[in-house]
């Protein structure tokens, strides 16, 4: 089995941090988004993981590469942003005849999959209190997938599709996207997967529908810090600094310094980070990043930045430098 992560979003939500820092490598609880995903498709045993990425996307490959060591990564290169299912088809010339796991590359979802589960291809879904915000799949008693819904306008299912989809053969996948794109056939002015995979039902294709534990969005300020407040409550680094409180859950990177300070609960501090004479609470505080003489809440503090003062929230970019008197 190959692993597919499209990870071409721009995390225009995201800004300013994804000005200087591609979206999957923003930092929650201690490491990259991609990261956390890419964790949670190691049990399963891909043989190769293949990255789809934007054509200034390089870097995501190398951090990849340098993170994960001891498994095999390629990537193919999105040249246009024509939506997921344009990204999928991009992806799957590396993926040949193997079975196929995608995972979408800007949420963290929990699952927890049996080796009965891969007998037969699935997809993630999660019920939901605002359906017109997702892709929709219609089920039957079975858990068969009868129907696929990209934001419909009207209601139809509660049952998000959740962004993991599992093939036992691509080329089913392959020719459903070359339909779809050959035809043209766009929702929202994008190629969608949803589309693609409704062609497939449209011919008595039946996915089973799997349902996740969590789904952690990670699109803008407020839900990355609902993610890391979930993330911590699994696992978090506490460490121990002199004239200092840390109240867990919270994460402390390697070389980081905290003095006159009361830290949490669900706090970020990423390695060689500098903390003095604060009180930090729900935030993320990125690696080098120096913060001293504040009182901040919900906030994140981008990488190689100066915050001094006395604000409150704070969403400050990447080697930026704010400083009240």
């Amino acid at each position: 089995m190959k692993a597919m992560i499209p990870v071409g979003g721009k995390g225009t939500r995201l800004r300013p941090h994804t000005l200087t820092t591609p979206k999957p490598l923003i930092t929650v609880a201690g490491k990259p988004i991609l990261f956390h995903i890419i964790d949670r498709i190691l049990p399963y045993k891909p043989e190769e993981v293949i990255l789809v990425i934007p054509p200034d996307g390089e870097n995501i490959f190398k951090a990849v590469k340098e993170g994960f060591p001891h498994i095999k990564v390629s990537y193919a290169v999105q040249e246009q942003p024509l939506g997921l299912g344009h990204a999928i088809r991009v992806g799957l010339d590396l993926v040949g005849d193997s079975e196929l796991l995608i995972v979408l590359g800007d949420t963290i979802i929990d699952i927890t999959l049996r080796e009965e589960d891969f007998n037969n291809d699935f997809m993630g879904v999660k019920k939901v209190d605002n359906p017109s915000r997702y892709g929709l799949a219609v089920i039957d008693q079975d858990r068969n997938v009868l129907q696929v819904v990209e934001k419909p306008n009207h209601f139809v299912s509660d049952l998000a599709i959740s962004g993991i989809y599992f093939f036992k053969n691509p080329s089913v996948l392959r020719d459903a996207l070359n339909y779809i794109i050959n035809n043209d056939i766009k929702t929202k002015g994008e190629y969608q997967l949803t589309d693609a995979i409704q062609y497939m039902l449209n011919s008595n294709y039946r996915p089973k529908a799997i349902y996740i534990e969590e789904w952690c969005d990670c699109g803008t300020v407020e839900s990355l810090l609902s993610t890391n407040k979930y993330l911590l409550h699994k696992h978090s680094i506490i460490k121990e600094f002199p004239n200092a409180l840390i109240i867990p859950p919270c994460y402390i990177g390697d070389g980081a310094e905290i003095s006159n300070s009361l830290i949490g609960p669900y706090v970020s501090i990423g390695n060689d980070a500098k903390i003095f004479n604060s009180i930090i609470q729900n935030s993320i505080i990125n690696e080098r990043a120096e913060v001293e003489n504040i009182i901040i809440t919900s906030s994140i503090i981008g990488k190689d930045s100066y915050l001094k003062g006395s604000a409150k929230v704070v969403n400050l970019g990447d080697s930026s430098e704010m400083v009240e008197s």
